[in-house]
């Protein structure tokens, strides 16, 4: 069956495993390259090294929030075009999405060189942190272009139907990284820099990788020297859609400097440093949520433009249900089994396992329930309404967090840093399912009325049969 017909026409529980399967493994192996970092620096290196990572992580999220505006906008768009059967229109979307990868990749290296010090100083690093996390960062960030095509535009793999190569590229990167950082951090004793020369390494073998597939007979999509040229309607179509994880991503750089300056403020340089492995640890639970998500999208998409609802909602339904259920597993393991979790970093200082075991207790408490938001909210993402999508997203990382954050850390101290996700959480997946529930009824409606059409246009047939 062609790749992009088999969205329309095959089983949803099948055709949703065998996306987000493979999208899922890519997701959790993308988490694996900031924990695998971590845990070899904090055993090979130290507490501080680890919060110096944690304070230059607000602007890997930037650097990533790009290749999602590019990546995930072009993917949704290539999906619909697909659905559509306008093969030319995905891949003029496809051209413009590589060009825009580079030239905004570049504005972000050289920008983000000059002004290292001073970035990293605003997003927490203190006289300790800072050497860390300068080393770190300016390899990442100076190889921001390998992140964003390697991860980018791996996205539109997937969306043309081929889940299994978009895994490759997630699974091929991974592999060399955690290789290659034993070996730089312990054998050459690079230290954090040995961890951000083999990241960089990795990324560019999977954004070779990439631009092969685009290249060769596997592909349903080719590059052509034409739609390299930016269309400002292309431009302006994949920005309006990937403008809701792009708005997500730079939220959660915003509040995580906004974490970063209160966990110094009422914890020191290592509650900055636990707050960093928190965030590695809950992404292996997050990662398969939004490898649902990614698996979902392309099916949301297609079946959405080809207007075959009942496949959306199915589709919608048996994602919510594998979000949850994966989120309650988190939810299990990080209550049982705190203590071991952050020691898998740092056996050694007490005092960063004490910390962090007390913080990520509370910060997911809520877990089972914000599977239920990351699932629903990606769906508005997924069929072209991104007005709604981006507020959903901001609702749980912006509007709500960030007061959350203002607010409590000077009541409950410490304590106040940890509950503000929670709070968030629980208000902004009420959100989300009010503009569910009114996107469903309008989606029965419409499904309803073809239907009546539909009826009435068979009836006409038929009596014209009786008369002729």
């Amino acid at each position: 069956m062609d790749r992009s017909k088999q969205l329309g026409e095959e089983k949803i529980g099948k055709l949703l495993l065998k996306f987000s399967i493979p999208a899922i493994v890519g997701m959790l192996v993308n988490a694996l390259y900031n924990m695998v970092d971590r845990i070899f620096i904090g055993r090979g290196v130290g507490s501080l090294a680890i919060s110096g990572i944690a304070v230059g992580f607000p602007l890997s999220i930037i650097n990533m929030a790009f290749g999602m505006l590019i990546g995930i906008g072009s993917s949704t768009m290539v999906s619909i075009k697909l659905g559509e059967k306008k093969k030319d229109e995905a891949e003029k979307i496809l051209g413009n999405a590589l060009a825009l990868t580079v030239i905004i990749s570049l504005i972000i290296s050289i920008v983000g060189t000059i002004f290292l010090d001073e970035i990293l100083k605003i997003f927490g690093a203190s006289t300790e942190t800072l050497p860390y996390a300068r080393s770190y960062m300016k390899y990442i960030i100076g190889g921001a272009i390998l992140q964003n095509i390697g991860f980018g535009m791996n996205n539109i793999i997937r969306s043309e139907g081929n889940p299994k190569i978009a895994m490759a590229t997630m699974l091929i990167g991974a592999i060399i990284n955690t290789i290659l950082d034993p070996i730089l951090i312990f054998v050459f004793h690079m230290g954090v820099e040995g961890a951000a020369i083999a990241t960089i390494i990795s990324q560019a073998v999977s954004s070779i990788w990439v631009l092969y597939y685009f290249f060769s007979n596997k592909s349903t999509l080719k590059f052509k020297k034409e739609n390299l040229q930016l269309n400002i309607t292309t431009v302006k179509t994949i920005f309006s859609i990937g403008m809701s994880p792009f708005f997500m991503q730079l939220a959660a750089s915003i509040v995580t400097t906004l974490y970063n300056n209160n966990l110094i403020k009422y914890g020191g340089d290592l509650a900055v440093g636990a707050m960093g492995i928190i965030n590695s640890i809950i992404m292996l639970f997050f990662m398969p949520m939004f490898g649902i998500n990614q698996g979902a999208q392309p099916i949301i998409g297609y079946n959405y433009g080809a207007k075959q609802y009942d496949r959306v909602k199915k589709t919608l339904k048996l994602a919510v249900i594998a979000g949850v259920t994966i989120a309650t597993v988190g939810f299990i393991v990080i209550q049982c089994f705190p203590e071991f979790l952050i020691s898998i970093f740092n056996k050694k200082d007490a005092e960063l396992i004490a910390i962090g075991a007390h913080g990520i207790r509370i910060d997911m408490i809520v877990l089972p329930i914000i599977g239920f938001q990351v699932i629903s909210s990606n769906y508005f993402q997924a069929i072209g309404k991104a007005k709604i999508a981006i507020f959903l997203s901001l609702s749980r990382q912006v509007i709500l967090l960030i007061p959350m954050l203002i607010i409590l850390p000077p009541l409950f101290k410490l304590d106040g840093v940890w509950m503000a996700g929670p709070i968030a959480d629980v208000l902004s997946s009420m959100i989300t399912a009010t503009f569910l529930y009114r996107d469903m009824k309008k989606l029965n409606d419409s499904q309803n009325n073809e239907e009546k059409d539909e009826k009435i246009e068979l009836k006409v047939h038929l009596e014209n049969n009786n008369n002729n």
